[in-house]
């Protein structure tokens, strides 16, 4: 029931449809790799799916066989009257439209929904951070993405990837690598290999509410931004000497090196209310 390569290449030399690089248009053309896909993310029937960039729907299709209710978010019209006659008849309902910009309080169902996704490598950060931060019904993702985002998404302390999207994703969610991909299931063949990365949500956020969340993630940032430097340089001005002591942070470490908790223990000691 999913598409092979041949069927994909049909459908848009039908429509005289280009893959748009601009748009981050990689379609997965192999049957395998889709119902791994799913297998990996636990899809069983009556579960409620989002997906994000669709296409012509091989994972789609793949989701649906495996007894998924689908909601497809597609930003390319072609794309998606497509996509509306390969699923014609399926419990999958097509929204039209670019997910950084979707009201999904409004366009999305109540309850708890699982994503599941080949991600569009152009806009797979800022997603994956919008629906951390804005979309909680989204209570798990199982993304694919290219590699090198795949990594920074679970990087831990002390890893080479490890950086501001690291923290972010761990002060929401749990996270890990399911798997790599290589680049010949793909119609056109990106440069990269990609990975799939499983996202859960924690039952609580790990950050605490009185945390302003914006400001705390502008400090880690800024941290981030020299990762050469150590932090006494990087946040001159920002944390005060003294401050880092009583955050158990020694001055003279880098942004790479610290966890969730150490940069919250950070920002406090930014606080105009912090001893000084």
């Amino acid at each position: 029931m999913t598409l092979s390569r041949r069927e994909v290449i049909d459908l848009l030399a039908e429509r005289g449809v280009e893959p748009r690089r601009s748009l981050g248009q990689n379609f997965v053309v192999d049957p395998n790799t889709v119902r791994r896909i799913v297998r990996l993310a636990g899809i069983s029937p009556g579960d409620s799916v989002v997906e994000i960039g669709p296409g012509l729907g091989s994972l789609t299709l793949a989701l649906v066989e495996a007894g998924a209710t689908v909601t497809a978010i597609e930003a390319d019209p072609l794309l998606a009257e497509i996509l509306a006659r390969v699923t014609e008849g399926m419990p999958v309902g097509i929204i039209v439209g670019d997910a950084l910009d979707l009201d999904w309080v409004g366009d999305l169902d109540p309850g708890a929904h699982d994503l599941i996704a080949n991600l569009p490598y152009n806009v797979a950060t800022p997603l994956v951070a919008e629906i951390l931060d804005h979309v909680p019904q989204i209570e798990r993702m199982v993304v694919m993405t290219q590699k090198e985002v795949g990594q920074r998404l679970v990087a831990g302390p002390g890893s080479k990837a490890y950086g501001a999207l690291s923290v972010k994703v761990a002060s929401w969610a749990r996270a890990r690598l399911l798997g790599t991909v290589p680049p010949t299931v793909f119609h056109p063949r990106p440069r990269v290999e990609s990975a799939l990365v499983e996202l859960v949500r924690h039952t609580r956020p790990a950050i605490p509410p009185d945390i302003d969340r914006d400001e705390f993630f502008t400090l880690v940032r800024r941290g981030f931004g020299q990762r050469r430097k150590m932090l006494r340089r990087s946040l001159r001005g920002v944390v005060p000497e003294e401050g880092f002591s009583r955050a158990g942070v020694g001055p003279q470490q880098r942004p790479e090196e610290l966890d969730l908790g150490q940069w919250l223990s950070l920002y406090r000691e930014s606080l105009p209310g912090a001893p000084r």
